[in-house]
C-alpha cells in the first residue's frame, strides 16, 4: 500500500490503516479552522502560524493513538484506554502528607472511590509477566512550570497507588504494576524511571513500536505541509 509518503511496510500496512483516519481527521479540523490576521504577518503566515499551533495540539492525541494501536498488534499485551480513571480522596491525602512523593510507589490503595478522573492514554497488562502499566504520552518538546510538573508527578503517583486493584476488578491476575509518562521527542519534565523518551520505547515494550508511529509521524508531516502550502 502506498500513502502520500511513499510505501508503508507490508508489516505495518494494518496499523497504518487504523491510525490514517485519526490523522486525516485531525488535517481537515485543522483546514476547517478560522485565523485571525495578524497585522505584522499578513494573511499567508497569520494563517500558517495559526495552522502550526494547532497541529502541536493535535499531534499529541495522534501520537497516543499510534502507541495504542501499535501494541495492540503484540501478542502478549492487552492494550485499552481509561477515559474515566478514578483518583480517590485518600489518594489525594496521601500525596498531601508525604514528605516524597516517590516513597508512595510501593503503598496500594483500593480503587473505586472517587474524588476526581484523569484520562489514562495507554493501558498495558502483559500476559508472560503479570504487570499492569499506565502510561501518559506528551510531545516532550517544551517545557512545563513548576506547578505542572507537580501536578503531573501527582496524578502519575496517585494512579501507581490505585492501578493493582483497578486491574483486578477488571479480573486481571496482576503481580506488579507501574506507572510511567511518555515524553516522545526527549525533553522530559519528570526523572525516570516515571518518564520515558521516545527512542527508549522499543526496549521498554520488548516490542518495535517506534517505526510504526515514526510511519504515522511522517503522513501527519506530509498533509500539514500540503495545506500550508495552500493559498487561499
Amino acid at each position: 500500500m502506498a500513502s502520500s509518503i511513499g510505501p508503508v511496510p507490508p508489516a505495518l500496512e494494518e496499523f497504518f490503516n487504523r491510525v490514517r483516519p485519526v490523522v486525516d481527521d485531525a488535517i481537515s479540523k485543522l483546514a476547517a479552522a478560522e485565523f485571525r490576521e495578524d497585522p505584522i504577518a499578513g494573511r499567508r503566515y497569520s494563517r500558517a502560524t495559526s495552522i502550526v499551533s494547532s497541529a502541536y495540539k493535535r499531534h499529541g492525541a495522534i501520537l497516543q493513538r499510534a502507541l495504542l494501536e501499535r501494541l495492540k498488534d503484540c501478542p502478549r499485551l492487552r492494550v485499552w484506554t481509561e477515559d474515566e480513571f478514578k483518583l480517590s480522596h485518600e489518594s489525594l491525602r496521601q500525596v498531601r502528607i508525604a514528605e516524597r512523593l516517590e516513597s508512595l510507589l510501593d503503598t496500594r490503595l483500593p480503587y473505586g472511590d472517587r474524588e476526581r478522573i484523569v484520562r489514562a492514554d495507554v493501558l498495558v497488562f502483559d500476559e508472560e509477566d503479570r504487570t499492569l502499566k499506565a502510561y501518559n504520552v506528551k510531545r516532550g518538546n517544551g517545557s512545563y512550570d513548576a506547578g505542572k510538573k507537580r501536578t503531573i508527578h501527582e496524578e502519575l503517583v496517585r494512579t501507581q497507588m490505585l492501578l493493582n486493584d483497578y486491574g483486578r476488578r477488571l479480573g486481571l491476575p496482576v503481580e506488579s504494576e507501574k506507572v510511567h509518562i511518555v515524553f516522545y521527542y526527549g525533553l522530559m519534565s519528570l526523572p525516570p524511571p516515571l518518564a520515558i523518551p521516545g527512542d527508549a520505547l522499543d526496549s521498554h515494550f520488548r516490542y518495535q513500536v517506534r517505526e510504526a508511529i515514526e510511519c504515522v509521524n511522517a503522513y501527519f508531516v506530509s498533509r500539514l505541509m500540503r495545506l500550508i502550502e495552500i493559498e487561499e
